[in-house]
C-alpha cells in the first residue's frame, strides 16, 4: 500500500508541472525530468517508459493535443498521460479513450482527479 498522496497547491504553471511530477513519483515512476520533445501546447515531462503532458492553461485540452501526445509517446515506445487544469473537449476525451491515454484534471489543491477509466486504473495500480 502507498502512503497518502501529498498534493502541492497550484498557483502558477510551474506549480502545475511540479504537482504532476510529484503525483507521477507517487505512482512509482522514477527519474522524472523535462521531456526531450516539446509538446505543441503545455509542458512535457518524462520518466522511464512514460511521457506526460501538463496543460496549465485555462482552455480545455483539444483533440489535437491528445493525439500529439499519443504520437510522441508512440515514437518513444512509451506510455503517456495527460494532465490539464481546464479539462478536456468532448472529442479529446473520446479520442483519449480510443488511444488508451489516461486523462487527469489538476484541481487547485494539486490533486489529480481521474477523468477516464484509464486514469482510474493508473491511480489505483500505479506504475507497473
Amino acid at each position: 500500500p502507498r502512503r497518502p498522496f501529498q498534493p502541492i497547491t497550484i498557483r502558477t504553471a510551474r506549480d502545475a508541472v511540479t504537482a504532476a511530477a510529484v503525483y507521477l513519483r507517487w505512482l512509482g515512476y522514477r527519474d522524472i525530468r523535462r521531456a526531450d520533445q516539446r509538446p505543441p501546447s503545455g509542458i512535457g515531462i518524462a520518466a522511464h517508459g512514460l511521457i506526460a503532458q501538463v496543460d496549465p492553461t485555462v482552455a480545455p485540452a483539444s483533440l489535437r493535443d491528445v493525439e500529439c501526445l499519443w504520437l510522441t509517446a508512440m515514437t518513444e515506445s512509451a506510455a503517456c498521460v495527460y494532465f490539464s487544469l481546464a479539462g478536456y473537449a468532448p472529442e479529446a476525451r473520446a479520442r483519449a479513450d480510443s488511444l488508451g491515454v489516461p486523462l487527469f484534471v489538476l484541481d487547485l489543491t494539486g490533486t489529480p482527479q481521474p477523468v477516464n477509466s484509464l486514469a482510474d486504473d493508473l491511480d489505483a495500480d500505479g506504475a507497473r
